[in-house]
């Protein structure tokens, strides 16, 4: 086997013949790496190549193996990394500390060769089961939520249809959303979850009536009060989930109209009691909404626009988020000029 295939075995001992013992025993199937300090191992284990198992003593000077293997699964570039024990602290206390602290065996000193080779293989074997497994099930999980994904964006482009709106309008007003959420300081993950879901806040809108959805003039008491309902048929439609995606398109869909004031619907929440991400696309989509032509209207002046934003700044809008978003006009500006109408 050439030794760019071969696996690399960390073995870690202040003792050098030992070293050399562990080495003449392994370098025939893997590629070994050997370290004389705790310190030395660490640097090696959290370097750009790591190693694919470790070989650990217990007894070193400054740092004992113990802490060595605690330090290895407290980061998370090596948790994985399985360790072995391979020591002359052979009392029970002392095995049942290693399998503690994270190792996967226990091997007592004086060594024997062949039971070296063989705890090796069976514990590589394992952890390559283990990855290919994880491989395995990240692999499906994007593939769920790439499905999910595409479900939330043929739901809305659904919702598009019906009403008088482009399909851009979910784009741009996805964008916004993205770049506000990252304006507010919210971690990439939680940035993207806003952007995938945001484009399901008026999903319900398919549950009402044409004449109502496509009426060119204001409409009566009556149906306005139709219309205020899409946000409970969207939230209906997407249904109750445990996935995260689905949750907060859930939350959006249904509380996108409310008012930091309390005055909006469904619910009459107010403040913080509205979901950051209901806040969110609350602006984003009065924003778009006011800046695109429709055929029952000309786009505003983005002046005018913001101006509009400002005056219900703490009324309609979170005050703190107004304020990201009118200090982020650029940005706004550049995912409508990259996106069109």
């Amino acid at each position: 086997m050439a030794d760019r295939e071969k696996q690399t075995v960390l073995v870690v001992d202040d003792i050098p013949t030992n070293l050399d013992l562990l080495v003449e025993t392994l370098k025939n199937e893997y590629r070994v790496l050997a370290a004389l300090s705790g310190r030395e191992a660490l640097d090696i284990v959290h370097s750009g190549t790591p190693p694919d198992i470790v070989l650990l003593d217990v007894m070193m000077p400054y740092m004992d193996g113990y802490t060595v293997c605690e330090r290895i699964k407290a980061d998370l570039r090596s948790r994985n990394i399985p360790v072995i024990f391979v020591t002359a602290r052979d009392q029970e206390q002392d095995q049942t500390r290693g399998f503690e602290v994270g190792g996967v065996d226990y091997i007592t000193k004086p060594v024997s060769p062949a039971v070296v080779l063989a705890r090796v293989r069976t514990h590589l074997a394992l952890h390559n089961q283990n990855l290919a497994l994880e491989r395995k099930v990240a692999e499906r999980s994007r593939d769920l939520y790439e499905t999910r994904l595409q479900i939330i964006r043929r739901l809305s482009v659904a919702a598009e249809y019906k009403d008088n709106e482009t399909g851009m309008h979910i784009v741009r007003m996805s964008g916004y959303c993205r770049a506000l959420a990252k304006a507010a300081g919210l971690d990439e993950e939680a940035v993207d979850l806003i952007h995938s879901a945001a484009p399901m806040h008026d999903v319900g809108k398919i549950g009402i009536p044409d004449h109502i959805l496509t009426k060119p003039a204001r409409l009566d008491h009556d149906e306005w009060e139709i219309m205020k309902t899409h946000t409970t048929i969207g939230a209906a439609i997407i249904g109750e989930h445990d996935n995260r995606l689905m949750v907060m398109a859930r939350r959006i869909a249904l509380t996108h109209h409310e008012r930091w004031d309390g005055t909006g619907y469904p619910e009459g929440l107010a403040g913080e009691d509205i979901p950051l991400e209901g806040r969110i696309v609350a602006l984003a989509d009065v924003f778009d909404a006011l800046t695109s032509r429709r055929p029952y209207k000309e786009a505003w002046p983005e002046d005018e626009a913001c101006a509009h934003i400002r005056e219900q700044r703490g009324k309609h809008f979170d005050p703190e988020l107004t304020d990201l978003f009118l200090d982020n006009l650029e940005t706004l500006r550049e995912i409508k000029a990259s996106v069109g109408e």
